[in-house]
């Protein structure tokens, strides 16, 4: 496929559909079956084509596989302790069983020191962000529901001991995708002119009063 057919009206209209219809499935709502390995590698691939300055590669994704989700659970649960103490053992274990929760699981890690540091931390993280929302879409395209979660964990010293991060790496968020358990109602969306609007210089500002 090339620019070309891309023009095409139909084809435009589809993708245009298909972002729309994207929205975020909490995680404990997301159910087997979730994308196979096939899937997975089309995933990656399209976060793949995410704009990177300087082709540096700032981020990187980690799946965490079902046979070490509990593992996950104690670093979660080792996260809570270290902010907080006589935790009660209902709480310790609903902070473990979110390890638990969608069939595909994956963390989100951006590097703010890695190459020149001309590309600063916002580049960063905005090329982090495209790579994801591309993941979005295309499993929307998939038919699985998605979400992305972050919270105080992400910060712990337990969880950068566990995902071995290095000087100047931060866990951003956890990416969930799987099947949508049932259809919750849709929340609105934002109107254009709450997020738009056209720039005018000063100098044009003042002719238009005089």
């Amino acid at each position: 496929m090339n620019y070309k057919t891309m023009k095409n009206t139909e084809f435009q209209s589809s993708v245009s559909e298909l972002m729309c219809m994207r929205r975020t499935v909490l995680p404990k709502r997301l159910v087997l079956p979730g994308p196979d390995s096939n899937q997975l590698q089309a995933l990656l691939a399209a976060a793949a084509t995410g704009p990177d300055h300087d082709l540096l590669s700032p981020w990187r994704l980690v799946l965490i596989p079902d046979e070490h989700r509990k593992s996950l659970g104690l670093i979660f649960a080792e996260a809570l302790s270290e902010r907080e103490i006589n935790i009660s053992t209902e709480r310790m274990s609903l902070c473990q069983e979110k390890a638990q929760r969608a069939p595909m699981l994956l963390l989100l890690i951006v590097d703010f020191e890695k190459g020149d540091q001309k590309i600063d931390l916002m580049e960063r993280l905005i090329s982090a962000g495209c790579a994801l929302q591309n993941m979005l879409l295309l499993a929307t395209a998939m038919g699985y529901g998605s979400a992305l979660t972050s919270g105080k964990a992400l910060r712990s010293k337990a969880l950068r001991e566990g995902f071995r991060l290095k000087e100047g790496e931060q866990a951003v968020c956890f990416l969930s995708i799987g099947t949508e358990l049932a259809q919750a109602p849709e929340k609105p969306r934002k109107k254009t002119l709450e997020f738009y609007s056209v720039w005018t210089s000063r100098a044009l500002d003042s002719q238009s009063t005089t």
